[in-house]
């Protein structure tokens, strides 16, 4: 705002911003594991406040991309999400309970850009006698105390797992000490890990990338007025409110009915209906049909997102975190990806149409993934997983660490 950015210096200062993330989410996952989610929760939301209380000290292209770098480290508790919803929910409901965890945690973020823009930004314009550059340099120091305080609030009312904090089941010997080096290269070493990667960054990225470029390409395919756009690109994100949720619900169904193999068929379902709705979208030459697919683009982008949340549990439970951190980096790498490509390609419909044949292959990778002791689209049950009576050797397999200790 009043910084004068071209397309593409906003689009390297979202690139740095998603970017930082992936780091960060691949070093919190094993952390979880040692550590439990709810101490890392307190370091990174006190520490991303920081740097966004700092917004309003930007005078450059430059110093943006610093800055949201650094503000980067907030998307880093998505990790911790995930993997506390794991622990705490049964398996049944994991996949439900995951995204709409998560969904909801990015329906914040619009939550944050209505409230800011429709309440908080014109009464600290009315409190500075109509300065609207004061107005928006402070008013970013509100969601930065809040979220500071969140990460205060999370430490001190809430626990690691159902029986506790980690140190305190340490210290009673309830719980093995766990190794975030080798948690971390186990889950880097799990073939299925990096299959979910790639179809992560095919959901989360693009959604990510869609919350800078729907305002835009409203803005240049339609001639709209810059607060226009984002209103209407604020339905992408509204979708939040229920459709992941969706998404971890059809799964852990799927699951009842047909076990892992059941939670597999709607991942690549939902993903190849995203793909062909980003398709229609580029292609879409009337602002009310262009809202109308946006719409259900979203919803087969955050549904694709819920079933993700289902699978990932399954994967290796006592290495949870490290997976969950490493697909959850998938997410921020496709954002880069996608954001590569809309930065170096002026034509939108080009830029969409790449992305949206991109997730079509990506849901094809469903057929690939194999978890041990659990049924696949492909290849079924492997045998050393069944009893001599034909029924599952361990049904009860925790999809979480813990649980038994």
């Amino acid at each position: 705002y009043n910084l004068g950015l071209t397309k593409q210096e906003i689009w390297t200062s979202t690139i740095a911003g998603v970017g930082s993330t992936i780091f960060v989410r691949f070093l919190l996952g094993p952390m979880c594991d040692k550590y439990g989610p709810r101490v890392l929760y307190l370091v990174i939301l006190c520490s991303a406040s920081i740097p966004a209380a700092c917004t309003g000290l930007v005078n450059s292209a430059t110093g943006l991309v610093v800055l949201r770098v650094f503000i980067g480290i907030a998307g880093g508790s998505f990790v911790m999400c995930q993997y506390w919803t794991t622990v705490m929910f049964a398996k049944e409901i994991v996949g439900t309970a995951n995204a709409i965890a998560a969904g909801w945690g990015n329906l914040g973020a619009g939550v944050t850009n209505l409230v800011m823009g429709a309440l908080l930004y014109p009464l600290f314009q009315i409190f500075f006698d109509h300065d609207t550059e004061k107005a928006w340099r402070t008013v970013c120091i509100v969601p930065a105390v809040i979220a500071f305080l969140t990460g205060i609030i999370v430490y001190y009312i809430s626990d690691d797992c159902p029986k506790g904090n980690y140190s305190e089941l340490k210290k009673h010997r309830a719980m093995q000490e766990v190794s975030a080096t080798g948690s971390f290269w186990n889950g880097c070493l799990n073939m299925n890990t990096w299959l979910l990667f790639i179809q992560y960054a095919c959901c989360f990225g693009v959604e990510l990338t869609m919350n800078s470029a729907a305002a835009m390409y409203f803005r240049e395919e339609f001639d709209l007025s810059p607060s226009s756009a984002a209103a209407i690109s604020s339905l992408f994100g509204w979708m939040n409110l229920f459709a992941r949720g969706v998404g971890g619900l059809v799964s852990d169904v799927a699951s009842s009915k047909r076990g892992m193999s059941g939670r597999l068929w709607m991942q690549t379902i939902l993903l190849a209906f995203e793909g062909a709705f980003v398709l229609i979208f580029a292609n879409t030459g009337t602002l009310a049909g262009a809202i109308v697919v946006l719409v259900f683009f979203s919803i087969f982008v955050q549904a694709s997102e819920g079933t993700s949340y289902g699978i990932v549990p399954y994967v290796d439970p006592p290495n949870t975190g490290s997976i969950s951190g490493i697909v959850g980096a998938g997410g921020n790498a496709g954002a880069v990806g996608f954001g590569m490509v809309f930065r170096q390609i002026d034509n939108n419909q080009k830029a969409f149409t790449i992305m949206g044949a991109t997730i079509l292959v990506s849901s094809i990778l469903s057929l690939l993934i194999v978890i041990d002791g659990q049924d696949s689209i492909i290849k079924g049950r492997k045998k050393e997983e069944v009893g001599e009576n034909g029924n599952e050797a361990n049904p009860d397999v925790e999809v979480a660490p813990l649980n038994d200790n």
